[in-house]
């Protein structure tokens, strides 16, 4: 069973008397431990699509199965849980506490989490840390870092509850060339441990570094096709 598949998936928001079509009939199945970059202009659904699967947002119609679970027709408390406990979120503005050190930041989806233990939790993020190359940084507040730096310890949030998916939106948007090449190599070894990752872009240089790239257009899926990266690796 694929870790997700969406089933002629539609997305309709009313505006006045019209209708628009965010989403058109699209559908995908992304399997455990691929990479998957999503990409299309200003307007082709691009981002709908990045809200429905990270389930911040539920469809007008079809079928959504994550991890076997049907979430298409979810309540929001639902999806909050599913959200919580099968994603980790990467977003390009990093959205960090700005008065919470590296590790406060990192255990805050932990403290969601009742069945967990203030000592778990905090042992939970320093290794998540560690895995970032952050374990020195971990009592530093976000303006005592660089922005690659910032955006590593949201890398780390994102997997300190072992999530099914890592959905990394526009992760390297804010960062100078040189360090979003050092935060898309730390991607890379992510996936190489075994993590799934779906990157939202608009960049190419930054989509090639998935297996698969799925391009959108006017609400519908246009291209769905292998990368360089996986055509090497066969």
């Amino acid at each position: 069973m694929p870790l997700i598949q969406v089933t002629d998936l539609y997305k309709i928001y009313k505006m006045g008397n019209a209708e628009v079509r965010a989403l058109n009939g699209v559908s995908i199945s992304i399997e455990q431990n691929e990479y998957v970059s999503i990409m299309g202009p200003s307007g082709s659904g691009k981002s709908t699509l990045m809200n429905l699967l990270g389930c911040l947002d539920t469809p007008t119609s079809g079928d959504f199965f994550m991890d076997g679970i049907n979430v298409a027709s979810m309540t929001d408390d639902e999806l909050a849980h599913i959200r919580n406990k099968k994603i980790g979120f990467v977003f390009q503005t990093f959205n960090l506490l700005p008065k919470s050190t590296s590790l406060r930041n990192v255990e805050l989806p932990l403290i969601y989490n009742g069945e967990i233990k203030a000592a778990d939790r905090k042992a939970m993020a320093m290794n998540a840390l560690e895995r970032v190359s952050l374990g020195d940084r971990v009592n530093h507040k976000p303006n005592e870092l660089s922005g690659g730096q910032r955006q590593r310890v949201a890398v780390a949030r994102a997997l300190v509850n072992n999530p099914a998916i890592i959905l990394a939106d526009e992760p390297t948007g804010n960062l100078d060339s040189k360090t979003g090449e050092e935060i898309m190599a730390l991607f890379d070894a992510l996936h190489e441990q075994g993590n799934t990752i779906i990157l939202v872009t608009h960049e190419e240089h930054i989509a090639v570094h998935a297996q698969r790239v799925v391009r959108l257009l006017d609400g519908k899926i246009a291209v769905d096709e292998p990368t360089r990266r996986k055509k090497q690796n066969k």
